[in-house]
């Protein structure tokens, strides 16, 4: 736990619980709402074959998940470590506006 504590920059036991819980919850909901998301632009499972939907369905939740963890996380009050994680993984993703000095 201290490693982690080390590595993430906080302080406390409890405050590693409410990130993995933002983890959890961001991931699952994220999960959810891509389907209403895929039936609104008309792919369904039924119509395409499961090498297209998948990976459709993947590239859909990537983005909701990324819009997702900032929000979940600020209502749980972790903005500033969800804000830098995200920023984060935006500059790996190639968006150097994000990348810190």
């Amino acid at each position: 736990m201290n490693r982690l504590k080390e590595k993430w920059g906080i302080t406390s036991n409890f405050q590693i619980i409410i990130i993995l819980l933002v983890f959890s919850i961001t991931g699952s909901i994220a999960v959810i709402v891509a389907k209403p998301v895929l039936i609104l632009v008309g792919l369904d499972k039924e119509v395409l074959s499961p090498w297209v939907f998948w990976p459709i369905r993947i590239f859909i939740i990537f983005p909701i998940y990324q819009v997702l963890i900032v929000v979940i996380g600020a209502l749980f009050g972790q903005f500033k470590f969800f804000w830098a994680f995200e920023k984060k993984m935006l500059s790996r993703l190639g968006f150097k506006r994000f990348k810190e000095d």
